[in-house]
Order: structure tokens, then sequence, then C-alpha cells
């Protein structure tokens, strides 16, 4: 974990912070050309996806979708490398403290996503988790026709948007690059969902059903026929189309091994999939190493609160106990929903000693939508709303929901999403850039800071964390053993089952998403990992001093940014005495 990446660290040094007034009164030539460079790109970013200012300063969707062809995804490669090799010609050492900050994010974006053009990923555009199909129909109505208008020229683009998906698509498939076939069964259902002719039955006409009062009614009519017609005449033949190649074409053509180190250029890939999703320069060997340490040392604490639920049996014992026993289950949805409901307002109790600067957004808890809820992942937190999901609630144990709520709800994901659209002023392009090592390292984090909180209330609630922490320790040692190692789909599935009491569904479930999204699954402990050592050392060094509210503050203030770039604003604070980032007249500490 002491193994940095070396461009951002060089990007960064010396770490000396400014002066509050010259951060505030001085920009250097430097300064100004980084800026003018990574306004241009995000700029020219927003257009190429076809993203539009919203009132928020967020972008959203615009009236089309983005192009994503083969000559299309060639020439964003050339550009994005033009603009690299410009950055790398503005001189680090002149830029200020919060501009090298600008600069390490910028330049660790433009790394990832020149690696995925190399790679061509847009061949394999879909994983068993996520997909580029689910999320254009509209979950709630928007507030304006004008938003109505633009989603209605992204239904009119899809036949198009779908015909360069499966063109590219096919290109992969011809050369071995594609989703493993092994973890597809059942998510035609998700397209199919789509494919309905009959626009009262299609998710996309759920955005037109109930509109705001502000759009006239006359209006709303013209809107909600046109509409219709689109559903029927565009849309749903083009999820047709979509659903007859995944069925006939693609599913039967799929690769039949794992690993990525098995495609072409498959070991330079998954490196760089591993760079891109933990922001370190790890191996596959440092990262299996990790984890077997890590698996070990959870395997003891599990044994230690099984003693304390009172249960003499093996720890096999236990776990089946837990997989069937009723009493963990719950026989509803809305039963589910209202534990997960009940431990975030429980954690609104304990902010205030957690956190210095809360935010005023708030969130609700939702289920998961029915269409992706078979395949989807337990929970999902999200700004304006955290999912839950009720699919399947046998496999779905209530001592596991307390761990789930933290980590994506509050004081999680969707707590971090508000702290993020309210805090300082920075460049759009840092914030809305998300890097997981940060992002879902924060979330684990989180359920262990539930310990410090107070949060679980029974030794299997307690269990039920350290199974989740094992979850994802486990992921460093399956990822690998995958990707790597030649692990086979059961291999990984018998060592998820013996360390972990997820349910079966769970474990499959999570072992497809591994096999079909190379490297994603490793931020999660490794950004974990790195919060609480760093949490660690201010402790040691501040004593008396540390206050957990302003470590909390410097993580979540900074945005997402690196794990490098993360430990070094962490060890400035720590040399500044640990004091509170927001106090009036302070700026948080920029090195």
């Amino acid at each position: 974990m002491r193994i940095l990446a070396s461009a951002v660290l060089l990007s960064l040094a010396p770490l000396t912070p400014a002066p509050a007034h010259a951060r505030a009164t001085t920009t250097s030539p430097a300064d100004a050309q980084l800026r003018a460079l990574y306004e241009e790109e995000w700029a020219w970013r927003q257009k190429e996806y076809a993203r539009v200012a919203e009132d928020d300063s967020w972008s959203a969707s615009g009236d089309h979708l983005p192009h994503v062809d083969a000559a299309t995804q060639q020439r964003r490669l050339a550009t994005w490398q033009g603009i690299q090799a410009r950055l790398s010609r503005i001189p680090v050492q002149q830029l200020s403290p919060e501009e090298r900050i600008n600069a390490a994010v910028f330049r660790t974006t433009l790394e990832a996503n020149i690696a995925n053009q190399q790679f061509r990923s847009w061949e394999m555009p879909f994983n068993a988790d996520s997909n580029f199909w689910s999320g254009l129909a509209a979950r709630q109505p928007y507030a304006r026709a004008e938003q109505y208008r633009r989603y209605l020229g992204r239904m009119r683009d899809v036949p198009r948007y779908f015909d360069e998906q499966i063109a590219n698509m096919r290109a992969g498939l011809k050369r071995g690059f594609s989703v493993p076939r092994v973890t597809l069964a059942g998510r035609d259902a998700s397209i199919a969902a789509n494919a309905v002719a009959d626009a009262a039955r299609n998710p996309f006409y759920a955005a037109f059903e109930k509109m705001p009062a502000s759009i006239p009614e006359a209006e709303q009519a013209r809107l909600r026929e046109e509409a219709r017609g689109v559903i029927g005449n565009q849309v749903a033949p083009a999820y047709d189309r979509l659903l007859r190649f995944f069925r006939t074409e693609y599913l039967p053509h799929t690769r039949t091994t794992l690993a990525a180190e098995a495609m072409p250029e498959g070991t330079a890939f998954y490196q760089a999939q591993i760079r891109e999703y933990t922001t370190l320069d790890l191996t596959a060997e440092q990262i299996h190493a990790l984890g077997l340490k890590e698996v070990a040392r959870i395997d003891a604490e599990m044994e230690k609160t099984k003693a304390a639920a009172g249960f003499s049996g093996s720890m096999a014992e236990f776990l089946t106990f837990l997989r069937t026993d009723p009493q963990f289950y719950a026989r509803t949805p809305d039963e589910l929903l209202g534990v997960s409901a009940y431990v975030a307002k429980r954690v609104d109790g304990q902010l205030k000693h957690t956190i210095g600067l809360l935010p005023r957004t708030r969130f609700t808890i939702v289920p998961v939508p029915d269409a992706i809820a078979p395949f989807y992942t337990a929970g999902r937190g999200g700004l304006d709303a955290c999912s839950m999901n009720t699919y399947a609630l046998p496999s779905r144990p209530l001592y596991q929901i307390p761990a789930l709520t933290l980590h994506e709800c509050n004081p999680g994901h969707s707590l971090q999403a508000a702290i993020a659209l309210e805090g300082p002023e920075r460049p759009a392009f840092r914030r809305q850039t998300y890097f997981s090592g940060y992002g879902e390292g924060w979330g684990l984090y989180t359920e262990w800071l539930g310990t410090v909180m107070g949060i679980y209330r029974t030794p299997y609630e307690d269990f039920g964390r350290l199974s989740y922490e094992m979850w994802r320790a486990c992921r460093l040692v399956i990822d690998t053993g995958i990707h790597h190692q030649g692990w086979s789909r059961e291999q990984a599935i018998a060592y998820l089952a013996q360390h972990t009491a997820l349910s079966q569904h769970e474990i499959e479930t999570e072992v497809d998403r591994y096999i079909s999204w190379p490297g994603q699954a490793l931020a999660y402990k490794l950004g974990e990992m790195t919060l609480r050592r760093k949490r660690a050392d201010a402790e040691r060094q501040l004593g008396a001093d540390f206050d957990q509210r302003w470590f909390h503050d410097v993580v979540l203030g900074l945005g997402s940014v690196p794990l490098p770039v993360l430990e070094q604003q962490i060890d400035l604070w720590i040399q500044g005495g640990g004091r509170n980032p927001n106090a009036p007249g302070r700026q948080p500490a920029v090195g």
C-alpha cells in the first residue's frame, strides 16, 4: 500500500501549503495555462458525450445520445493524447497548491481515458453489473418541458446509438474481446423489458405518467402523444433488434474463458484496469498477497464475534445457521426497506459527533427497479436516492442491512454525494470526476465507522459488518485469482462462500460481476485500507488533539481524488495540527 502512483506524486511535490491570501489572489502563468487546458477539455468532453449544463451546474443528458462508433473513438483517443502532451509541458513546480491537485486529478483521468481507448474497451460496452441500455429510460418525472423535449430527442436517437454499439460488439467478438458467456445468463431480461411496443407498459413512458403542473395541460398532452409514437416506432423496435442480436449472435459467440489476461493484450489491459480503479501502482501479485493477509485477520475477528453470539459450533455451522434461520430475513420488501431507513435515522443522531460540515441535500431510500433487481448488487447509493435490493428476500439477511445502509446511504455514498455537491467551488471537471478507490474506500470505511458510532446493536449485526468487510477482502483475492492466476468460477464461488455469510444468490451475482468487470472490485478494500491507515496515523501523531469530525471533513472536502493525493492531503492536515479545516477564516489545507 506504500507503493504510490509516481506521476501523481511528482505532480504534488513539494508539499508546502500556500498562504491563504496567496491562494485567493495570486494566479501564476502556469495556473492560467492549466485552467485553460482543463476547461477546454471539459467543454469538448461535454459536447462529445452529449451533455448540457443544468441549473445546479452539474451536466445533464442533452437532446441526443453520444456517438460511440469506432471512428469517433479513435478521434477521441487522438484528442486526449494531444491534451496529455500539452499537460506534460506545464511546469508543475510553478502551479499553486490547489492547481497541483487539479493537475493530478486531470492527469489521472486522462491516463485512464487514453488506456481505455487504446485497448478499445468500447468493444465490450457492458458487463454483468452495468450496461448501456438500462439507464436510458427516465425513472422520475422531469421538472420542465425543455427536459422532456431533450428526453424525446434521446429516445429518437436510440436506434442509431444501438446500431453503433452492436457494430462495436461484433468487432469485439471477432478479436475475442467480450464479456465471458458464463456471466450473462438472464441479462437479456433487462433488454426485453424495454422492447414492449405498448407505450403504457414500456419503462420509457414512466416519466410521462405524472408530469408537473407547471407544464400546461395542452403541452403535456402533446408530449405524451409524441412519446407514445416514439416508443412504439423507434424505441421498442431498437430494443427488439438489440435483444435478437444479444440472444442469437452475441451470447453464442462470447468467450468461454474468464480471465482478463486471456484476452488480446490481456496482461497489460488488466494492469491498466487495476491502475484505473485503484489509482495505485500495485501489481496483481501484490494485491493478491494483501488480500490473503486481510482475509486471515478478519477470519480471527469473525471467530470472536461468533463466540460473542453464544454459538458453540464451527464457523461453517454458524454460517449455515445465519443463512437458514427465518429470524434473519424480511417477509416483505417494506420490512427490509424499513430496517434500512431506521439504520439511516440512527446514523442521523450521531452525525454531529462524526462529521463537522453537514449538507442540506437529503436522500430517500427506494427499492431497486424490478427489471434489473435479479442480477443487481445488494444496494447502491446516489445523491437523490439510495437503492436497496428487495428481490429474493431469502437472500437478503437483515443482519447485513446496517452495514449496507452505512455504506450506500448514510454516511456513505448518498451523504458523500451531497457534500460533494455543496462543497467548495471547484472546476467542473473536478466536481464531476469519480475515482472508485476514493469513493468506494469511503463507503467501506463508513461500515467500520459504524462501530465507533454505536450502530451495530447485536453480535449478529457486527458479524454482518465483518462479513461485508471480509467480502471486500475476498475481492482482492478473487479478482486477481480470476484475472491473473486463472481461477475458475466455481473456485471463486467456493472461496467467497467459505469466508462470508453472503447468500448463495449474492455470491454468484458478485462473482459474475468480478469476472465481467476486471479490477473494479479492488477499489473498495484498498481505499478503505488507505483511510484507516491514515486515521491511525492521525490518532497517533495528534493524540488528544485528534477530532474525527475534522479528519472526515478533510477527506470529504477534497472531493474525489486519487488515493495518493488523499494521503498527502491528510499528511498536510496532520502537520498543521489537525485543526478544523472549515473554521471561519480558514481554508482546507492544500499542497
